[in-house]
């Protein structure tokens, strides 16, 4: 992933980062705004949880009788199987409930099922949880959590930042609703972007672009060069950058239209210069969402970032570039014959190991990648592109 923190996390396999209540509570909202009884009469699945720490858990099982829901499972990872190692203690709640079992309570992952007012107080809440130990360590790939997956109707989660295409593809087995939280460069995942193109999968209401701080462990150590907030409401957090949710629920905002400039005024006020096109496609390049011409009939490449205002009735998804998943952009031009070199002539690890004698060319700026056939002609490679074109101009 290109984002530092996340790719710090999937690398030291460190999962432990959990969703803050405001954010769950804003997310769901929108949907419920949208359609009052998305929730009403469903089983909600929180797969990939851990209630010690859960703020899902929390949120549906105050909101339990408000969603008219049917029912909450949700299910926790064994502490032995994380290869995030800290000091674990069992908590007062587990310690004190007559099936607690020392042996078990870090080798099995846990069950929590919420359905009735079993405290008999008049309400059904987080007072209500039943639990027990799993008969495994609750891997939600394991047959255990597969059987739990097939009696839900809803799955909402943030899955372990390390598994994200994992989990997308298990997630994606069976037909079931979803809202669960990425990275938004999972956009580009060949798990995930023919879902997006088919619309299949969006993304959800509230995203992150700035960042999202996830509540950590009391032992979570930054890096060195960390500089935001180290705590929120007297909770230990952490800052992510680029963070979404991506759901298959339909919420009001994916229907709003992006209010855009013609070509002509784009020119004008925004990019001063004409769109450029492709070498290899036959399309533009727009490399800002706001720059997207309103009356540009052909198709354009647009950031990934697009898709955070993608309205369908709008647009159409054609493919995206590097991921083979642009039957309908076929490329132009072919490059079987280049080497990736760096801003200083030097081949990059992808390279081969070929000189280039044609280093002089590149100039100085060191801030986008080349690339350069043996004619010496230099082709300067996009970031990721979006295809799309006008829903009217579609053929």
């Amino acid at each position: 992933m290109a984002n530092g923190k996340l790719s710090n996390a999937k690398n030291a396999k460190n999962d432990e980062f959990y969703t803050q209540y405001h954010y769950i509570e804003k997310e769901m909202n929108a949907y419920l705004e949208y359609n009052p009884d998305v929730f009403r009469g469903k089983t909600v699945l929180l797969p990939c949880d851990d209630q010690e720490w859960s703020n899902f858990t929390k949120y549906f099982a105050q909101n339990f009788i408000n969603f008219g829901l049917k029912k909450l499972i949700s299910t926790s990872y064994a502490v032995d199987s994380k290869k995030y190692k800290t000091n674990y203690q069992p908590s007062l709640f587990e310690v004190n409930s007559p099936q607690f079992d020392y042996d078990k309570t870090s080798k099995y992952g846990k069950i929590f099922i919420l359905t009735h007012d079993k405290t008999c107080d008049g309400k059904i809440d987080v007072n209500d949880l039943d639990w027990q130990y799993l008969s495994g360590d609750g891997d939600f790939q394991s047959a255990e959590v597969l059987k739990l997956r097939s009696e839900a109707d809803i799955i909402v989660t943030n899955p372990p930042f390390s598994m994200f295409r994992t989990f997308i593809s298990w997630l994606t087995e069976e037909y079931k609703q979803f809202v669960i939280i990425g990275n938004i460069n999972a956009i580009t995942y060949k798990e995930v972007f023919p879902l997006i193109k088919e619309n299949l999968m969006w993304l959800g209401a509230t995203n992150f672009n700035t960042g999202m701080y996830f509540q950590v462990p009391d032992d979570f150590i930054y890096s060195d060069s960390y500089k935001f907030e180290r705590e929120q409401n007297g909770i230990k957090v952490n800052r992510v950058p680029g963070v979404c949710w991506y759901t298959n629920i339909d919420h009001g905002r994916r229907h709003q239209p992006l209010s855009l400039m013609t070509e002509k005024d784009v020119i004008k006020f925004g990019t001063k210069k004409p769109f450029q096109k492709y070498d290899n496609y036959d399309a533009i390049e727009v490399a800002n969402v706001k720059h997207i011409p309103s009356d540009y009939t052909g198709v354009m490449g647009v950031p990934i970032t697009f898709l955070d205002k993608y309205s369908p009735e709008q647009f159409e998804i054609l493919g995206a570039t590097q991921r083979g998943c642009h039957d309908d952009v076929p490329d132009t031009k072919k490059y079987d014959d280049y080497w990736e070199v760096k801003p200083n002539g030097e081949p990059t690890g992808s390279s081969g190991g070929k000189t280039n004698e044609n280093a002089n060319l590149l100039g100085n700026d060191g801030k986008k990648n080349y690339f350069i056939n043996k004619n010496g002609r230099i082709i300067q490679s996009a970031y990721q592109r979006i295809f799309i074109r006008h829903r009217r101009d579609a053929k």
